[in-house]
């Protein structure tokens, strides 16, 4: 029974993780912006997309398949972090941990970052799983030398590729990590270079998907390096790398120490100088701070072993001193992870806690606002839908059959997608993103009902090229990022207008090479 009970403590502790942010989020809050786009792409499969990879338009197709309720949109990154603990949870236990270590790791994955990842329907809860997966088999094969975990490395790392981009980071950062060690030998094992075929064979699809589309995804970098890497500094990138996990930001230090210089972490050194490398190849790539996310369940994971085995016999009162400063400086910031309370309540308690002014609540304009960004991405998308309805059952029968619904960005096309449905809505369309992808080829636009976040539009040139042009309503949810978007019900589109737009969108598809 003591032999089995470490795994019981894993299975209950994976089960609280998976259930724990549909209990701590507010019904309030709708689906992310982002998560729009993503399960608009389940309704659109294709081997590539011009921000990600395929492999979550699988699960948005799923998500869409079992009816697209707010359940199903946040099933997958909650199972997946559930899995992800697993993996490490076993991390732990395959080094002799007990279930005291097992409760340390479990902590960062309900006090930190990963608590905001693994409810977003986002590509980074595949990210982090893959990326503990390719750890986990590495260290699988080292301890066991069973060569089936190098094609688990193999797959898994094929997998990541189709799940974000970034997975080739960690790839590069643990073959690093090898060549730097004793288990350099691995590289030069026939098996790992099958396996990394098998990883190339799965990639392909997309791939080939990429050299097709002539390399959206290159567009896509330097759309980020233009409009958000650039703002990323040094200083900050590392600060970052404590402050995503503050509670336990000791925990992962362990981890990082016990590999990098204990007798006992020596199997494990490849992982500490992975680490070093992911961070040095991230600073010089200017990449975001929350790129190197994945790496953190592995340092979890060895940093709750070693602080187990730290505070046995003598000091085994310091287990209670470290549970006790995660949960102190811990549960205060959960509200800061997720939408824990409606905005109103939010905003008065950033306000409370000094976070008002920090950079919790600074957006991309880099003012500062009474909520994070991301939850505000999280407001106003049925008000949206509802408006939009009415602006388009306005019109007669005969105007509806020649109107499209058309939105500026695509958060407000996923939303208006997948709310209107209940208002028996035709699809919104949108050249913003992959959106851009799936504009139809039409010959002649008569009628618009138009979804836009420019509060000017009405005083631009081509609203002449209309026979008539109606300011309907506006989005009024008070702490919406959305809020002030117009909604305008355009009539009778001249030949001008027609020449224009699809001279356009055929700018918009050349500027990334469509």
């Amino acid at each position: 029974m003591k032999q089995t009970s470490p795994y019981w403590t894993l299975l209950a502790l994976a089960s609280i993780k998976f259930l724990l942010p549909f209990i701590l989020q507010s019904s309030v809050y709708e689906p992310h912006r982002d998560e729009f786009l993503y399960l608009a792409e389940g309704n659109h499969l294709a081997w590539g997309y011009m921000e990600v990879p395929p492999l979550l338009s699988l699960f948005a197709w799923l998500t869409n398949l079992f009816g697209d309720g707010l359940f199903w949109i946040k099933f997958w990154p909650s199972l997946f972090g559930s899995l992800t603990f697993i993996l490490a949870g076993n991390i732990v236990l395959s080094l002799g941990g007990k279930s005291y270590a097992l409760f340390l790791l479990f902590l960062p994955f309900i006090f930190g970052v990963f608590l905001r990842i693994h409810f977003l329907f986002q590509p980074n809860f595949l990210e982090v799983f893959f990326w503990t997966m390719l750890a986990y088999s590495i260290i699988k094969y080292i301890r066991t030398e069973k060569i089936k975990w190098l094609y688990i490395f193999g797959i898994s790392a094929g997998l990541g590729m189709m799940s974000k981009y970034s997975v080739a980071f960690f790839i590069l950062s643990v073959v690093a990590g090898l060549l730097l060690t004793p288990q350099r030998k691995i590289l030069l094992n026939r098996h790992f270079c099958f396996a990394s075929l098998v990883g190339l064979i799965i990639f392909l699809p997309n791939l080939f998907w990429q050299v097709q589309n002539h390399l959206p995804v290159v567009f896509h970098m330097k759309e980020l390096q233009k409009y958000q890497l650039q703002y990323v500094d040094t200083p900050g990138f590392l600060i970052d790398q404590i402050l995503m996990n503050l509670p336990c930001v000791f925990l992962w230090i362990a981890g990082l120490w016990f590999a990098a210089f204990t007798r006992n972490g020596k199997l494990f050194r490849f992982a500490a100088w992975a680490y070093i490398f992911l961070i040095v190849l991230l600073i010089v790539l200017q990449g975001k701070n929350y790129y190197s996310i994945g790496a953190y369940p592995l340092l979890f994971a060895l940093g709750a072993f070693h602080l187990e085995r730290f505070t046995s016999e003598r000091r085994t009162y310091l287990r209670y001193v470290f549970v006790a400063i995660i949960f102190l400086i811990g549960v205060p910031l959960v509200p800061a992870a997720l939408p824990t309370a409606r905005p109103e309540k939010l905003e008065k308690y950033y306000e409370a806690m000094k976070l008002s002014k920090t950079d919790l609540v600074k957006w991309e304009d880099l003012k500062h606002h009474p909520l994070p960004q991301d939850f505000s991405d999280m407001l106003g998308w049925k008000e949206m839908a509802e408006k939009m309805a009415a602006a388009y059952h306005a019109l007669d029968s005969n105007e509806q059959k020649q109107t499209i619904l058309f939105c500026d960005n695509y958060g407000q096309a996923g939303a208006v997608n997948l709310y209107g449905k209940k208002y028996h809505l035709p699809e919104a369309y949108s050249d913003n993103a992959s959106f851009l992808y799936w504009l139809p080829d039409t010959s002649r636009l008569v009628n618009i009902v138009l979804l836009t976040d420019d509060q000017h539009e009405m005083e631009h040139s081509f609203i002449k090229d209309f026979s008539a042009a109606v300011l309907n309503d506006s989005i009024v949810s008070p702490y919406a990022r959305e809020r002030g978007d117009l909604i305008i019900t355009l009539k009778g589109a001249n030949d001008a207008f027609n020449q224009m737009f699809k001279e356009k969108i055929a700018k918009d598809r050349a500027q990334f090479n469509y």
